[in-house]
């Protein structure tokens, strides 16, 4: 079956913590290509992409930038949830060193259940479907599909990568979770769509006070982050067709509105800005 080019947001915040009503840690839906990617499993994304309309058996292509717990924590029960939905094809995850290790420990806490579900179910081994690739900076093996990536600044993390996405009908980078990295700027130039972090550092000690460990987790959260007036100078100088702000810090706090993101990137990128929303879909045709 054909797949539409698309790119649908399908957790928005930044951090591992969730709250009633609010959104759902990082993962991203990329169609493009005729190749289905998932970037980043925070968790809720198997719901996300259910949601979505995604047959979860029809997983193709898992992308992870790292290994912090809000882009890696549903990687392994999205693929042991694909299974139990049919999956019986190949699914290729990407990760940076470490990704085997996750996913081998994974499937060791649920040996029970995967080879119970072989004997009794006539389902094929979980193990033998998944592929997994440790990468590091450069291209990346992908039939089809031209994907690079590029090592970013998110102190204490070292093996951290933004991604950028060519075909020739489109082309979108991912920031990762990274401080102001000026040459990001060079690795996205030219994209139709940037997907960057973004951060208000004014809703921060907000966000410290509701979550615990006071001026530890400001300072990192400060230190590895960028504000959203610097994605906007990475977008500007990469001369992208649209930014959208993603990971957002803090994505849950009344006290800041749609309006006051678009508020600080105006000022430095001309162009059309998106904030991001858990369910959000955009694709090459859509209005700037």
């Amino acid at each position: 079956m054909e797949i539409a080019d698309r790119l649908v947001l399908l957790g928005t915040k930044g951090g591992p913590a969730i709250r009633p009503g609010g959104p759902m840690p990082t993962a991203s839906l990329l169609e493009i290509g005729g190749r289905r990617c998932v970037v980043d499993c925070g968790l809720g994304v198997s719901r996300g992409l259910v949601e979505a309309g995604v047959n979860l058996k029809a997983l193709d292509l898992i992308f992870i930038t790292h290994l912090h717990s809000d882009h890696v924590l549903e990687l392994g029960p999205l693929l042991h949830t694909a299974w139990t939905t049919g999956l019986a094809t190949p699914v290729q995850v990407f990760g940076p060193p470490g990704t085997q290790a996750v996913w081998d420990g994974f499937v060791a806490s649920l040996r029970y259940d995967i080879d119970l579900r072989i004997e009794d179910e006539g389902r094929p081994d979980l193990r033998t479907l998944v592929q997994v690739q440790e990468y590091s900076e450069g291209p990346l093996p992908v039939d089809g599909l031209s994907v690079s990536a590029l090592r970013v600044d998110h102190p204490p993390v070292i093996d951290c990568f933004a991604l950028r996405f060519d075909s020739p009908e489109w082309s979108v980078t991912f920031s990762s979770d990274t401080a102001h990295f000026p040459p990001l700027a060079e690795f996205a130039s030219g994209s139709d769509i940037l997907v960057h972090e973004a951060m208000l550092e004014r809703g921060v000690d907000r966000l410290v006070a509701r979550t615990g460990n006071g001026s530890r987790l400001k300072a990192h959260i400060t230190r590895s982050h960028t504000e959203a007036v610097d994605a906007a100078r990475i977008a500007a100088a990469a001369g992208v067709g649209m930014l959208v702000l993603h990971h957002l810090i803090p994505a849950d706090d009344p006290g800041i509105t749609e309006a006051d993101w678009l508020a600080a990137v105006a000022p430095v990128f001309g162009g059309p800005t998106v904030v991001g929303t858990d369910g959000l879909s955009l694709s090459p045709k859509t209005p700037t």
